[in-house]
């Protein structure tokens, strides 16, 4: 009886490789399990009939309300060309500067990724527009290509973050039932808000490494990130009257308006996101990219995206139910006994599971799979939800990066001129993989540095 959860994380890990889609991946192999368990009469038909509880709990979840909302921002944003602006402004004003291309680069990601959250259209614009450009100035390909995915990744650790919205919700269940197996009825909760603010300061630090990198690169080797001249300081595509205050303007409005209001205790991130769709209209009203075509383009995205996720939860609430009726709970709870190190042990071997699961798992999958398994375990253990969400966080964004089947790789490999081989793109992004796990590391030793800013604002 205890083999048989863990022969179902198998087998869901097994089916997944196949290329099946993730949501009938989950919801099929906790069927077979459970007819499986019907005909040998370990596994009750009763255990079912919680299930439309949990489907109506998801759809009454006002959390997952700020997914299609911060979609639909995300895929209007790219529609209106902000990054296209960005990228002109920041490229005049440090492309004249050893490596300036590429801090205008990390810059931009940044600031696309708290305005968007959505990693494959900010790695798709970013290398349409600016690869062509960094190339035809001396730059390195590997830096280059290096550079672009990693700073397009940023988009699941700096809020407001798709990633975060799902793993706060998910992590807010685990966190409630941590609570009620040490016998307290009088829960505390963990919110999507929470985690925005205690991801926000790690996921700066994370930036400031990058252009640390980035900086050290151009001082060593001049010749991987050379200086452009002003007048070659611009960006494929964007006219020359794109000024610096129009391209930086309207989207830091955008950030301080989501961001701001959540960290001000103003709007809840549903509220937020709310604000944000809003005003991504408003933002391509301006810069006349609002039309029927590109309306119904932006509401198809999101709708796609949206009900991708949607069905993945359902996949993973009859994947989880199925677990647990087996005894899964406590299967993982005696293996992570049983590991030497107690807490910190359990810890650093979930980290690595799901580091090196990054490298053939999507982070959707990892989140609805992985934590809903570890994370009660690891919360009744007395880990602080809040770290635990960011350094989970932090991991998944790995998965976009670390090869063979790093998103990211496979988004700018699409739009890589022919002369860059994709060995180049694969040793490009290592050093910002190392990077990840050195930010990593930091956070393990320093909590605070997610715990203290959500205690000043919410403790």
């Amino acid at each position: 009886m205890e083999l048989i959860p863990l022969l179902m994380f198998l087998a869901v890990g097994v089916v997944l490789l196949s290329g099946y889609p993730v949501a009938f991946c989950l919801g099929g192999v906790a069927l077979i399990f459970g007819i499986g368990g019907l005909l040998t009469g370990q596994f009750a038909l009763s255990e079912l009939t919680f299930l439309p509880g949990r489907l109506f709990g998801i759809i009454e979840n006002t959390s997952l309300m700020a997914v299609p909302l911060f979609v639909f921002m995300g895929v209007m944003l790219e529609k209106s060309r902000v990054a296209e602006r960005l990228l002109a402004s920041m490229g005049r004003l440090l492309a004249v500067f050893p490596g300036g291309l590429g801090l205008a680069i990390v810059l931009v990601g940044t600031l696309l990724a708290a305005s968007t959250g959505i990693v494959g259209a900010t790695v798709v614009t970013m290398g349409l527009l600016s690869l062509p450009t960094m190339l035809r100035h001396g730059y390195s390909p590997r830096l280059a290509t290096g550079l672009i995915c990693a700073t397009g990744t940023l988009g699941q650790i700096i809020p407001p973050s798709i990633a975060l919205v799902l793993l706060g919700d998910v992590l807010s269940t685990a966190y409630q039932e941590a609570q009620l197996r040490q016998g307290n009825w009088s829960l505390d909760t963990v919110s999507v808000g929470d985690l925005f603010v205690g991801a926000l300061i790690p996921g700066l630090i994370l930036v400031g490494l990058y252009l640390l990198y980035v900086l050290v690169i151009s001082s060593l080797r001049p010749d991987m990130a050379p200086a452009m001249k002003r007048e070659d300081a611009r960006v494929d595509g964007v006219s020359e009257d794109a000024s610096l205050i129009s391209g930086l303007v309207a989207p830091l409005l955008l950030i301080v308006a989501v961001l701001g209001s959540i960290l001000a205790g103003y709007a809840t991130p549903t509220e937020a996101a709310g604000v944000g769709a809003f005003g991504s209209l408003l933002l391509a009203a301006i810069n006349r990219q609002l039309d029927r075509h590109i309306l119904r383009e932006t509401v198809r995205g999101t709708t796609r995206v949206t009900a991708m996720v949607f069905m993945i939860l359902i996949g993973a609430s009859l994947f989880s139910l199925v677990f647990r009726a087996f005894g899964g709970d406590e299967t993982v709870a005696h293996l992570f006994d049983a590991l030497p190190g107690g807490t910190v042990g359990a810890i650093l071997v979930v980290m690595l599971i799901v580091f090196l699961l990054g490298f053939i798992l999507d982070f959707m999958e990892i989140t609805f799979v992985v934590v809903p398994i570890v994370g009660p375990v690891l919360l009744a253990m007395g880990v602080d939800p809040v770290w635990l969400g960011v350094m989970i966080a932090l991991n998944l964004q790995t998965s976009f990066l670390t090869p063979p089947f790093g998103f990211a790789l496979f988004y700018l490999r699409g739009v890589t001129p022919p002369e860059v081989p994709t060995a180049h793109i694969y040793k490009g992004v290592i050093p910002f993989i190392l990077i990840q796990l050195i930010m990593l590391g930091i956070l393990a030793l320093f909590p605070q540095l997610a715990t203290w800013l959500p205690g000043l604002l919410y403790g």
